[in-house]
């Protein structure tokens, strides 16, 4: 390789950004009567996703120890979670309930053709040509093309009612915020996708 190639002088290499934390917008810390730099942020906690306090680094060491996203939920609301967490926050349902599971009382099979005998030539072969009618199945609400994008986005079946949107938004809430992950703030963007599609679902009068 010719590292002399008049080739090498047209690539523009981006210069590797500063890891230093950047300072508020007034430059100080926000905690009452601190005059130093307010260089490391620190959330607001819930109802104010994407919204963060600017503190030195003793304030925010201060405020991330007391800090608690899931502050003012009760107790059946916690012990729901740590339930729920078991199974990795996915549907269960109990033995003989799954519809999937549920078997079929016995009953003559359904034939998928038919034929028409308008002489009886068939039938008086003794070849039976009754077919069983068929129920059809009701109709299910279509749902908009938004919608299924806000149910994907939670994880849910596009004929998930209330309850159960509601109990998966709060699996998640509680799944993805950094509290829940040693303040690792990868899953920020994936919180706020899911605020956003429960946003959604609740506009859209599903929960």
């Amino acid at each position: 390789m010719d590292l002399n190639s008049r080739l090498f002088d047209s690539i523009r290499i981006r210069k590797p950004s500063c890891d230093e934390p950047k300072p508020a917008a007034d430059g100080t810390c926000e905690a009452q009567g601190c005059t130093q730099p307010g260089l490391h942020r620190a959330p607001k906690g819930r109802k104010a996703e994407g919204q963060y306090w600017r503190f030195c680094i003793d304030h925010v060491r201060a405020y991330n120890a007391s800090y608690n996203y899931f502050d003012g939920m009760n107790d059946a609301a916690v012990q729901a979670y740590q339930k729920d967490a078991i199974i990795g926050h996915r549907p269960t349902w109990a033995m003989g309930v799954n519809p999937a599971g549920q078997g079929k009382p016995a009953e003559e099979p359904t034939r998928d053709w038919a034929y028409v005998d308008p002489l009886g030539i068939l039938r008086g072969a003794g070849v039976e040509g009754r077919r069983r009618a068929r129920q059809p199945e009701p109709e299910k609400p279509r749902r908009t093309a938004t919608v299924r994008r806000a149910l994907d986005v939670m994880g849910l079946e596009e004929g998930a009612d209330g309850p159960a949107i509601k109990a998966q938004y709060k699996a998640l809430v509680k799944r993805f915020h950094p509290d829940a992950n040693g303040g690792d703030r990868s899953f920020e963007e994936r919180l706020r996708d899911i605020i956003r599609a429960h946003d959604v679902l609740r506009a859209a009068g599903l929960c």
